[in-house]
């Protein structure tokens, strides 16, 4: 499956962003707990350059809480990077995030603060600045791509929040992103197939976290393969179509809908280990698509200039 979404608005926003950002003190990058490394963008990052950064890892009631302070730990280590975990069930938690952004200006004290917000579509970024306005500033909801322009958000206590539209890196290159992004609700149904983006989640499940999935489907045995998971959900939850043989699309979201909305418990769906391992797997890669985009380019230039050849001597015998 390939994913690939990246509607005009976005472009636009970041434009304006690049415009706007020499003003600004902070850049607030809202993660999904469960995917930090699949939903920090690494456009944002380069955009952003020196500027002190803190990582909100959002949703974190959904996500497995020893990862969760692994991957602090990971950010912290980060040079002029600060990461907390927040959730809309601890309200506080939220609020702790404007004398976050404090603290990491500490020569702006007794003046006025700004901070960018930034995040990819559906992690929780217009929920958090609600919370921190005191009141429904931003729209929220369950799909991505809900702000649609910037706008500039007074949080109290001399911090300024400058609201961005939800943007998502023009090209997914890491293959394993683009599914826990679809998983999760960060790319629009449109983009991605129920199934595919099922038995991906199912493979990850099955090995990290089957016995929720026993519990939860109240299967009668354990499932050892994706399809087998699959079809046992979907007769589980009445997903039968002809013949009596499962609804595949059906139980598919089913299953993801149950991974999103927490039914299954806690889940990380990455640990920075993991994540390192991927990086160099997907550069690996692109280094390998750019040797052989250049000797397939190599090998037509070879062809045009023996065509070229070929008619310049075809024109010399005529002559």
């Amino acid at each position: 499956m390939s994913i690939q979404w990246f509607p005009g608005h976005m472009h636009k926003a970041r434009l304006e962003m690049q415009a706007v950002l020499p003003k600004v003190d902070v850049v607030v990058e809202v993660l999904d707990a469960r995917i930090p490394y699949s939903s920090e963008n690494p456009m944002l990052a380069e955009l952003r350059g020196d500027k002190p950064c803190l990582k909100v890892l959002a949703k974190s009631d959904l996500a497995d809480e020893a990862m969760t302070v692994q991957w602090q730990e990971h950010f912290n280590a980060v040079a002029g990077v600060r990461a907390r975990a927040v959730t809309t069930e601890e309200v506080p938690t939220i609020r702790k995030i404007k004398y976050a952004i404090a603290q990491m200006v500490p020569h702006k004290e007794g003046k006025s603060a700004k901070a960018m917000i930034m995040g990819i579509p559906n992690v929780g970024k217009s929920t958090i600045i609600n919370v921190l306005a005191g009141r429904k500033i931003a729209k929220t909801g369950n799909t991505p791509a809900i702000t649609k322009q910037q706008q500039s958000v007074n949080i109290g206590d001399g911090v300024t929040l400058l609201d961005t539209p939800g943007v998502l890196w023009p090209n997914l290159q890491n293959t394993y992103s683009s599914y826990r992004l679809a998983l999760l609700g960060s790319i629009q149904e449109t983009a991605m197939e129920y199934s595919d983006v099922a038995f991906f989640g199912a493979r990850y499940l099955l090995d990290r976290y089957v016995d929720r999935l026993v519990d939860r489907f109240d299967l009668d045995s354990q499932p050892s393969r994706e399809l087998e998971l699959i079809e046992a959900i979907g007769r589980k939850r009445g997903c039968l179509g002809k013949n009596n043989q499962v609804d595949l699309e059906r139980a598919s979201k089913i299953f993801v809908t149950e991974i999103r909305s927490g039914g299954l418990g806690p889940l990380t769906f990455e640990t920075p280990q993991g994540m390192e391992r991927e990086k160099a797997e997907t550069s690996k890669q692109e280094a390998e698509k750019v040797e052989r985009d250049r000797e397939k380019e190599a090998k037509r230039k070879k062809r045009f200039r023996a065509k070229q050849r070929a008619q310049k001597k075809s024109r010399e015998m005529r002559g």
